[in-house]
């Protein structure tokens, strides 16, 4: 399988990224500066060029914090990857803690005079368009979320770079996958919020197990989620890692041995959970597949139990962006991650490479080729 460009800038930013319990713009720093952070109430820290800086790059993170394992910190992988890329790019960021930092931070930078201002997530729509509505002159991208996703609504303003994922493609080879891998007969995805850039990955998953069910004559079942009927499980944040562990622990109680969290920071409760469950059978009993990025790389404390990582693009698509912005090439517009152009795959299997069978390996290889050339369908009711 290809893989995620997250691995290839993952060096660059282990100093900023600390593990805690398992959740078209660029730029990067210079060998000589050092990765830091701020609140919202603090001042934003840049690294990058130390002299002659022509470009500044400035990203407001989501609440889920700079180290959040998913966007957030992905985003600013690809930000830093945009800086290591061209000297005259410099970086910086500033922390959300809540909803209601995200118009003073946006502030900050237009007084700053960023170049363009990167933010990140699904959220951050409303506060994005309404800024770039006043300030149309100023270049903004935002990450996972678009106007035809409904996430922007308003008047399509040029001057924002919508950066998103086609991801029911890799969820579908996902759900491919655990119905191929699967011990129990039962596997189990769960969200974070009902957000259409969640469910997305679910539909994937869940209509990746019922095409395998159809190519083998199996009756794989998917718990926490239905692709007909949208209904499903969501611990309705991305932060509370006690809510994956207690939905991750009940999905297993009721026989499920591979887990699927869409849910950023919360995922890493259920990874604790799948651990603890494997400690007790003495063995392998349940496995998961992590989200967003490679979790062996932003989650490695639970890579022994991470089959895969559905992922995006996001490092590449932001760091795209950010010299997009630095060369002048700029144009607000859609961007969409898929598997035939990086912005969509599976990670590698890591830990599994031996585990996950030959056939099975053979298999998702002529489903990829099948999903890329369109002659099969992953159909999804989120939009991309």
């Amino acid at each position: 399988m290809k893989h995620s460009a997250w691995a290839t800038v993952a060096l660059a930013v282990s100093t900023t990224l600390v593990v805690a319990a398992c959740g078209s713009s660029h730029s990067s720093a210079t060998s000589s500066s050092t990765s830091a952070s701020s609140t919202a109430s603090g001042t934003a820290t840049s690294t990058g060029a130390a002299t002659g800086a022509k470009t500044l790059a400035c990203m407001v993170t989501d609440t889920g914090g700079i180290d959040d394992r998913s966007f957030n910190a992905s985003s600013w992988a690809g930000m830093q990857a945009a800086a290591t890329a061209n000297p005259n790019v410099s970086v910086k960021y500033l922390s959300s803690t809540s909803q209601g930092d995200y118009i003073p931070n946006i502030n900050t930078f237009l007084s700053q005079n960023c170049n363009i201002i990167v933010t990140v997530g699904f959220a951050m729509g409303a506060a994005t368009e309404t800024s770039a509505k006043a300030h149309p002159t100023q270049k903004f991208a935002i990450v996972d979320c678009s106007y035809a996703s409904g996430c922007l609504t308003g008047t399509k303003q040029t001057n924002i770079d919508q950066l998103t994922y086609n991801t029911v493609q890799d969820g579908f080879l996902g759900g491919y996958l655990a119905a191929g891998m699967t011990k129990t007969g039962k596997v189990a995805t769960f969200g974070g919020q009902d957000f259409g850039t969640v469910t997305i990955y679910m539909d994937g998953f869940w209509d990746g197990v019922q095409y395998y069910n159809t190519k083998h004559g199996t009756h794989v079942q998917v718990l926490g989620w239905n692709e007909q009927t949208q209904k499903g499980t969501f611990t309705g944040d991305f932060t509370n890692q006690t809510k994956g562990a207690t939905v991750t622990n009940t999905f297993i109680s009721e026989g499920a041995d591979i887990i699927f969290p869409v849910a950023g920071n919360v995922g890493l409760g259920a990874a604790k959970a799948v651990q603890q469950a494997d400690v007790a059978a003495g063995g392998d009993k349940v496995n998961m597949f992590w989200v967003d990025t490679d979790g062996c790389v932003s989650a490695a404390t639970y890579c022994s139990y991470f089959i895969t990582s559905v992922e995006k693009g996001i490092v590449t698509s932001v760091k795209n962006a950010v010299l997009s912005a630095a060369s002048g090439t700029f144009v607000g517009g859609t961007y969409v991650g898929t598997l035939s152009n990086g912005g969509a795959v599976l990670a590698p299997f890591h830990d599994f490479t031996s585990k996950v069978p030959a056939s099975l390996q053979a298999e998702l290889q002529t489903l990829t080729t099948g999903i890329e050339n369109g002659s099969i369908q992953t159909p999804t009711k989120s939009p991309v």
